[in-house]
């Protein structure tokens, strides 16, 4: 006998919760947003594994959580006319990526995982879910299994070491003929 709806659901998507907010947090600054944007993403994911289930039911909650973020943000950038009555006031939405700043973009970022990738493991890790994830220091904590008075210095020493690597590469070097702050002349990775 096929397994019912509701019980998939709650197996393969209802399990994801917490990484599914995180995620969300990532994508939308707006917390109190946040709760919406998760029932909005199970009730898409649940009305489409009704026609069918999902191959890779996580990938599919994910991609379907990005594509409601998407299209929160395009429902509040659409603005009536009879809103407004200026249409000098209408907010410029045409996006003015040159090349070159298209080109800039990519290699700070390239630099930027550089960096974050010469961060010590556990560094990264906190750094992340504070900075990126954006969890409170106990939720790291929690998480993590630590002290939250050992998150606040994995994130002192992280965000210290993020500012010396990232502010002391400003000769425009490639992260890819850099050498990895982690190793030595030879290519060779030490440890702290």
């Amino acid at each position: 006998m096929p397994e019912s709806l509701d019980s998939w659901f709650k197996r393969e998507i209802i399990v994801h919760e917490a990484p599914l907010t995180r995620f969300l947090r990532r994508l939308c600054p707006a917390t109190e947003d946040i709760p919406d944007l998760r029932q909005e993403t199970y009730a898409r994911v649940y009305e489409a594994a009704r026609k069918a289930r999902p191959a890779s039911a996580k990938a599919f909650m994910y991609g379907t959580a990005r594509h409601v973020v998407v299209d929160r943000i395009r429902r509040r950038r659409v603005i009536t006319i009879d809103t407004v009555r200026d249409l000098d006031a209408l907010p410029d939405l045409v996006d003015d990526v040159t090349p070159e700043r298209q080109a800039a973009a990519g290699q700070e970022l390239r630099v930027l995982a550089w960096a974050f990738d010469a961060l010590p493991p556990k560094c990264r890790e906190v750094v992340w879910l504070r900075r990126v994830d954006r969890l409170t220091q106990r939720e790291v904590a929690s998480e993590l299994g630590i002290a939250e008075k050992t998150v606040e210095n994995h994130l002192a020493k992280g965000m210290k070491r993020l500012a010396e690597l990232l502010l002391g590469n400003r000769q425009g070097d490639a992260p890819d003929t850099m050498q990895h702050p982690n190793e030595n002349s030879h290519g060779q990775h030490q440890t702290d």
